[in-house]
């Protein structure tokens, strides 16, 4: 009974997945002009996307010429369009979706966020074996939530190269959040080289596209704010692992335009508003590596959804937008004045932006990009001052994590500690801490609202309030010198077996990142109850994705009612190429006693 539903991954899912992905990555032909069936059929929204609505679709993948910013560059695109077309559903309803690829690598559709039999996930080598060139797939399934959400391509790295789209579903019942119109804001990051020559080149060097290095004047700074001793120590400590703290993310604004709707900042993409109404933003982040900070100055921001799922309203000046989170917000600009909305990249290096104005030719001030931030010792999950210690005669090495504290993820039925080894393991945090509680890095000391995940709240009581059966603890690695990730210290494609889960068990898995990157990590076909500490039990934040933040330590709770082949993985794409993914195996039979 195990194996019936699921996939042999030794015979299929590692050899499999490694060719889809190797095929994905085979030179595509770029269309000079646009195929008939990308120029008909399509509404275009308030948001200037275009729209598709209804039960039953036809969706076509090619390889095409597009403008971006301006300049003519190889895209693949569905439909022709960037963003992919905008997807209206309705909660409840049965769909039914022909997917035809033309292009001359395999493809792929993973709905992202949605609820759905596992062979409709579309991971190839996981779910299903992909969509060969020519050839057309149907995805079929019903409709069991409404919100936010969008799709993008799991098949090598087409997802940067523009194959990602929206997707908004109606509820069947009342809207709980009142608003008089709506825009769609899919946020996304462009770089005009071949992203496998940029993965090529993070493998080489790592920090390639990191010009944002520290200097003497940064060290004569740290001096006057620390003393010559702390400063000079944590130089040393810096050095000594081969790591910078600019480092904050791999691919930067030194090869990426970032862009809001498909549109560069200096096209600068308008919405307008009427005065006193309440407008709904639906923020979509579907970059391949970018970390978005959003606020839009002098117009406070209601959030009220999150991962497509409604939430307490709570009222901030500013949030994080992980890659593949997506966020609500209601605002109400009262004032006859344009409003900039800025989404800057979470390293400072660039930004996306738009407009919110009651009248066309109308703007507001660009704020300037703000100072970049830098690791800490906190993100190294040794904080100086609550230990005293002197980290330049540290051997980093042997960091290591087995007295770690819990705090609130204690359990008696939490597994034994494991210490992951390998070429692909720089280092283990010593000290890894919650940090649902804290603002992301740079946005510590500003001096407005900053929402953090523990302000999120489930609107409707949690479905599943039991406690956890069993706790598991997985680690995220990495060796950055070599642009090596993976979990426990193994690439995707070192791994034989998936992890196992039983049908309807109640899992609380716990991450340990021990690296010095932010990591959003995307849990396909269920959604996690976050275990914050400072919401009910009953009214868990439940997401799809999460931020982890270096050195952090946090708790899942996962009920596993899907049975199916799913993965987990770091949705920086680069990452999940270079192996930071597994598969999670539900298996329709009793976790045995």
């Amino acid at each position: 009974m195990r194996d019936m539903h699921r996939i042999d991954h030794k015979k299929f899912g590692r050899r499999r997945f490694l060719q889809a992905t190797s095929l994905a990555a085979a030179p595509l032909a770029f269309q000079l002009a646009l195929p008939a069936w990308a120029r008909s059929g399509l509404n275009t929204d308030l948001s200037g996307l275009q729209t598709l609505s209804g039960s039953e679709f036809d969706l076509h993948i090619a390889a095409i010429k597009h403008l971006v910013d301006g300049e003519e560059t190889r895209a693949v695109l569905v439909n022709g369009q960037l963003p992919a077309p905008l997807l209206r559903w309705r909660e409840g309803d049965d769909l039914t979706i022909h997917v035809t690829n033309h292009l001359n690598a395999d493809t792929s559709i993973h709905w992202h966020g949605i609820l759905l039999p596992f062979q409709m996930d579309g991971v190839p080598g996981v779910s299903f074996p992909g969509i060969k060139p020519g050839e057309t797939f149907t995805y079929t399934f019903p409709l069991k939530q409404a919100g936010t959400y969008w799709y993008h391509s799991h098949s090598g790295l087409q997802e940067q190269l523009g194959h990602y789209g929206p997707i908004i579903i109606e509820p069947q019942d009342k809207d709980p959040v009142n608003y008089d119109r709506e825009y769609v804001i899919v946020l996304s990051d462009w770089t005009f080289e071949d992203p496998h020559r940029v993965f090529a080149k993070l493998k080489k060097m790592s920090h390639t596209y990191n010009f944002q290095q520290r200097t003497v004047a940064d060290f004569i700074d740290d001096v006057r704010a620390e003393g010559f001793n702390r400063a000079l120590s944590e130089r040393l400590m810096w050095g000594g692992m081969r790591m910078n703290p600019a480092d904050i993310a791999d691919v930067t604004g030194a090869t990426y335009t970032y862009l809001l709707n498909g549109h560069s900042p200096a096209e600068n993409w308008t919405a307008l508003f009427a005065p006193g109404e309440r407008v709904r933003l639906r923020f979509i982040n579907a970059a391949a590596m970018s970390i978005f900070n959003v606020r839009i100055p002098g117009l406070p921001m209601t959030v009220v959804q999150a991962d497509g799922l409604n939430v307490e309203p709570v009222e901030t000046d500013e949030f994080q937008i992980g890659v593949a989170e997506t966020y609500d917000v209601v605002v109400q600009p009262n004032a006859k004045q344009a409003y900039t909305l800025m989404a800057e990249s979470n390293d400072r290096s660039g930004f996306a932006r738009a407009t919110l104005t009651p009248k066309l030719g109308m703007t507001a001030a660009v704020p300037d990009l703000r100072a970049r931030p830098t690791l800490t010792m906190k993100d190294m999950a040794m904080d100086h001052d609550a230990h005293g210690t002197d980290h330049s005669r540290m051997d980093h090495s042997k960091m290591d994590h087995s007295t770690a504290s819990h705090g609130n993820h204690a359990s008696n039925t939490e597994q034994a500690h494991h210490h992951a080894t390998g070429a692909g393991v720089v280092g283990l945090a010593m000290n890894p801490t919650n940090r649902l509680a804290e603002r992301p890095s740079g946005l510590e000391d500003v001096p407005h609202r900053v929402l953090v995940y523990t302000d999120l709240k489930a609107l409707t009581r949690n479905p599943d309030v039991r406690a956890p059966e069993r706790v598991m603890e997985l680690h995220l690695t990495s060796n950055m010198e070599r642009y090596m990730w993976s979990f426990d210290g193994m690439k995707f494609s070192e791994v034989d077996e998936p992890i196992v889960f039983y049908k309807d068990e109640r899992v609380r898995l716990t991450m340990v990142n021990d690296t010095m990157m932010p990591h959003p990590l995307h849990l396909h076909g269920m959604f996690f109850d976050v275990v914050t500490g400072a919401t009910s039990d009953a009214h868990k934040p439940r997401k799809h994705t999460i931020v982890m933040k270096p050195g952090e330590k946090l708790s899942l709770d996962i009920t596993a009612d899907a049975v199916g082949d799913w993965p987990l993985h770091c949705h920086l794409l680069y990452h999940m190429h270079a192996g930071m993914m597994r598969v999670i195996s539900i298996l329709d039979e009793e976790a045995p006693a």
